[in-house]
């Protein structure tokens, strides 16, 4: 069964930063296209970035130019590098394939207040 497993969230102020990252299964991670999602309270869950295996990305608009997602093929990891952040960022972030395959992780809380 493949496992995704999210971690680097937290409480952190208007303007800063964070930086998540996910293991997943290497036969996963190779054979797909990786992103990143979030789900706010009341909200549907979006996909806000995604990597491919050659390391092409994508960003929704609302995170473009503040977020950067990457992938260690070696590690079968894919980070999210997230940098002047604002309250309306926060949300429970998961991984996942695009378009997911796999069960949803336990996701990684982000909390952006002052």
């Amino acid at each position: 069964q493949v496992q995704l497993v999210e971690s680097g969230g937290g409480l952190v102020q208007p303007g800063g930063s964070l930086r998540l990252s996910c293991a997943a299964s290497r036969r996963m991670f190779r054979l797909n296209v990786m992103g990143w999602y979030r789900q706010a309270p009341g909200k549907e869950r979006e996909l806000v970035a995604r990597i491919i295996s050659g390391g092409s990305t994508n960003y929704a608009d609302s995170v473009k130019g503040r977020f950067t997602i990457s992938r260690d093929n070696a590690k079968n990891t894919v980070y999210l590098q997230m940098n002047s952040l604002k309250p309306e960022d926060t949300a429970v972030y998961y991984c996942n394939a695009d378009p997911p395959i796999a069960s949803w992780g336990q996701g990684t809380q982000v909390t952006v207040s002052s």
